[in-house]
């Protein structure tokens, strides 16, 4: 067998070993690996529905709250998190939902304006 053939057979068999090896390292170059966007937005869902459980909200509850973060990533969350205080015995906090109070509306014999104040 000609040399030259040789070293060729051998360039191909190292081939695939060197493909694995370089499959590592494509997340550490830029553009090659996910969106860091989508790894921040999928995160914070996560965080949204481990939250909730945390605070006794039922899932869907948790959606209705949160109607942009992706459903699947905030009952992955909320999942992750029922099953810690399962396993850990603990209590969830209940959630005191913060609204604005309505502002106090005065009757209209109670406003005084202009046309009601007797004119000196």
């Amino acid at each position: 067998m000609p040399k030259h053939l040789h070293s060729f057979r051998h360039a191909f068999l190292l081939l695939p070993l060197a493909a694995g090896l370089l499959a590592g390292c494509l997340e550490q170059v830029p553009g090659l690996g996910p969106d860091p966007r989508m790894v921040v937005r999928e995160n914070e869902a996560k965080a949204i529905g481990s939250a909730c459980r945390h605070a006794m909200r039922g899932i869907e509850d948790c959606y209705t709250l949160n109607p942009k973060a992706p459903k699947a990533m905030v009952f992955a969350g909320w999942k992750e998190m029922d099953e810690y205080m399962r396993e850990h015995k603990l209590e969830g906090t209940p959630s005191v939902l913060t609204q604005k109070p309505e502002p106090v509306r005065a009757r209209e014999d109670d406003v005084e304006t202009e046309y009601t104040r007797p004119r000196s």
